[in-house]
């Protein structure tokens, strides 16, 4: 019996909980470490990117309104779900960057580790940043942070899961929701990860992955009037000028961050606010 031919894994998009493939129909290739073919993912197109962002309005609405609790327990279950499928996520990156499975098993396992460290923030951040100022007057002073809306973020080539996780983590955890350009390199890691999402209890439209070009896409995050901040960790310098030109046009906050487990992720895309109460007689 001659031996069986491998069935190679169609990777799409994943926006609004569902896996589009791409508006253009286009597609690239994505080879292993040797220069074996892997797969074909979509290539995301400005359109797809568009279509994202509407969902992702939509989706944080509720999200910003479920409780702190509810979400680092979500967080926490997908950290449990990651866990699960080690093998799966180890084989991956073993395949793409030519290390050992033991390699890649640290990377899943870090990056599990770094979805419950981040889920631990959720009902910790008011206490952190939130405080009660003295003002002169008969006035209660509060000043809490929130959500700030819809955050793109570009992932790092470095570490395909981890810095994929370090990318989104942060941004949802407060509430927010996030569209996602995953590893150009190694996106099959991100694309899994969406598998892992579509069964979990986030809300539809709250993480929106795309798959494709850096250059291509990464401006028209910045330019995207309704996207309200923006993470350019995965951004090549010789790029970044571009695009953070192209997001001051519309005020946006864009950040990137040199530590991928730090409070500061969360925090730089939330805004405060300060409500005044009457003291009661």
């Amino acid at each position: 019996m001659s031996d069986r031919i491998e069935v190679k894994k169609t990777y799409k998009l994943f926006i609004g909980g569902a896996f589009p493939r791409s508006e253009s129909g286009r597609t690239y290739e994505v080879n292993d470490h040797k220069g074996g073919f892997l797969a074909n993912p979509a290539l995301a197109s400005r359109k797809d990117l568009r279509d994202a962002v509407v969902i992702a309005r939509t989706a944080h609405i509720s999200w910003a309104k479920a409780t702190a609790y509810n979400r680092g327990q979500i967080l926490y279950r997908i950290a449990e779900m990651l866990e699960g499928r080690a093998d799966q996520f180890a084989s991956e990156i073993s395949a793409l960057d030519g290390i050992s499975i033991k390699e890649a098993l640290k990377e899943v396992h870090l990056s599990v580790d770094r979805l419950v460290w981040y889920a631990g923030w959720s009902d910790k951040l008011s206490a952190l940043v939130g405080a009660t100022n003295p003002v002169s007057g008969p006035y209660f002073n509060f000043s809490i942070p929130e959500p700030m809306g819809v955050v793109g973020a570009i992932a790092t080539e470095k570490n395909s899961l981890l810095g994929f996780i370090d990318a989104i983590a942060p941004i949802i955890v407060s509430g927010n929701s996030v569209i996602v350009l995953a590893s150009e390199r190694a996106p099959l890691p991100a694309m899994s990860f969406a598998e892992v999402l579509a069964t979990s209890d986030l809300p539809p439209g709250v993480c929106n992955i795309l798959t494709g070009s850096k250059s291509e896409l990464a401006p028209w995050f910045a330019s995207h009037m309704d996207i309200d901040g923006l993470d350019i960790t995965g951004v090549e310098h010789d790029l970044r000028a571009d695009v953070k030109v192209a997001g001051a046009e519309n005020l946006k906050r864009i950040h990137s961050f040199a530590d991928g487990q730090s409070p500061a992720r969360i925090l730089s895309f939330m805004e405060i606010k300060t409500t005044w109460h009457p003291i009661g007689v």
